[in-house]
């Protein structure tokens, strides 16, 4: 009986997790923008003109102008200098590089590098873990730690936000028909959800 009360929590807090998160970060970003914009706007157009929801659309017209700007090569200028003024502050530049990392994970541009999801073999024991292949080429990786034929792979954590980045000999990986966001709804569920793609390819 306990253990069948657990099972549907689990499995409530599963189905209920993701929902909540994304409507929070949207409740989020209305009323930021709303109360950041809003109240520039008001400021200058008349009040009577003012309907509510204009700092949304400001702030949504903000981000696609910013967009546009960023495939300048005067923008990109601008934005690395600013990104340079980051790095020289030490705990500020932990946490830009940890969220525009993260955020460059997921991004579209960036998709390409990261699509392969592999199965890393352990030894001759049989087990395979689920990983995201994260770096391919070696020369981007500190001196002391370039591998031929090695890759670099990120094996998130279930139930929970983290995971740690493993650098494996290619030949024990697989390559696996899945998509990343597959993957990581697989990982991160610890294999409740299943995985879309059932198939693989030997790599």
């Amino acid at each position: 009986m306990l253990r069948s009360i657990n099972k549907n929590i689990l499995t409530g807090l599963i189905t209920l997790l993701p929902v909540v998160v994304t409507l929070y970060l949207l409740y989020w970003f209305v009323v930021t923008t709303e109360s950041l914009l809003g109240d520039v706007i008001r400021t200058l157009v008349p009040e009577d003109f003012y309907r509510p929801g204009m700092g949304v659309v400001a702030g949504l017209m903000v981000a696609f102008f910013v967009g546009l700007l960023m495939h300048s090569l005067i923008a990109q200028r601008l934005f690395s200098g600013g990104e340079r003024i980051i790095y020289r502050l030490p705990l500020i530049k932990s946490v830009y590089l940890s969220v525009r990392d993260l955020l460059d994970y997921f991004s579209s541009e960036k998709k390409k590098e990261f699509e392969q999801v592999v199965a890393v073999k352990f030894g001759e024991t049989g087990m395979q873990a689920v990983g995201l292949v994260t770096q391919t080429d070696m020369n981007h990786m500190p001196a002391d730690f370039r591998q031929k034929d090695s890759l670099l792979v990120y094996f998130p954590m279930s139930y929970g936000i983290g995971g740690f980045v493993v650098l494996v000999p290619r030949s024990a990986t697989r390559r696996l028909n899945m998509s990343m966001e597959d993957a990581m709804r697989f990982t991160l569920t610890a294999g409740v959800t299943g995985g879309q793609s059932s198939n693989s390819d030997d790599e």
